[in-house]
C-alpha cells in the first residue's frame, strides 16, 4: 500500500474513485489523460479492496471470539 493511500482513509479513497470514474463515463478526455486516470482508478480500487478484506479479517475473528473486544495479530497482516 502506498504512503498517500495510508494517509486516506477508506471514504476518502472512495471519494476520489468515484471521481475518477466519473471522469472516465463522461468521455471527454483525451486517451492519454484517460489512460492515467484508469491507472489511478485500478491503485485506488486495489487498496479500497485490501482495506474492506482487512475488515471482514477483523470481523471475523471478533464473531469467532464470541463478540469478545480483544486485539490479537491477524495471519498475514502487515500493519
Amino acid at each position: 500500500m502506498s504512503k498517500t493511500a495510508k494517509k486516506e482513509g477508506f471514504e476518502e479513497s472512495l471519494s476520489a474513485l468515484e471521481e475518477i470514474v466519473r471522469g472516465l463515463e463522461a468521455g471527454d478526455k483525451g486517451l492519454e489523460e484517460s489512460l492515467e486516470l484508469f491507472e489511478k482508478g485500478i491503485t485506488l480500487a486495489k487498496t479500497l479492496s485490501k482495506q474492506l478484506e482487512d475488515a471482514k479479517k477483523k470481523v471475523e475473528v471478533l464473531t469467532k471470539e464470541g463478540g469478545k473486544l480483544s486485539r490479537k495479530a491477524l495471519e498475514g497482516n502487515d500493519d
